[in-house]
């Protein structure tokens, strides 16, 4: 499913013009984000939460060249499954 396909989804569900569901969608997704880019965590009851990692740097290779090289550290975002949504997924 694609954003789109979500947005009509959503349209359909709450009996929406899609340019309505399309602005719900996109303050949701506006919302994790800023809070994950200030540091917090955020936790959908049911669904999940989204939190941020600092992945320290470590050593590969070039995949061209196979050189030793350093990968930076950096900060990913990342999402854990609720019970509700295993257990949905599950069947």
């Amino acid at each position: 499913m694609r954003k789109q396909d979500l947005v009509k989804a959503v349209a359909e569900s709450l009996g929406k013009s899609e340019s309505e569901a399309s602005n719900a969608v996109n303050a949701v997704f506006s919302v994790i984000s800023d809070n994950l880019a200030q540091g917090e965590d955020v936790t959908v009851s049911g669904f999940g939460s989204f939190k941020v990692v600092e992945r320290s740097s470590r050593e590969g290779r070039n995949p061209q060249t196979g050189e030793p090289m350093t990968i930076a550290a950096k900060k990913a975002p990342v999402f854990r499954a609720g019970t509700q949504l295993k257990r949905a997924v599950e069947g």
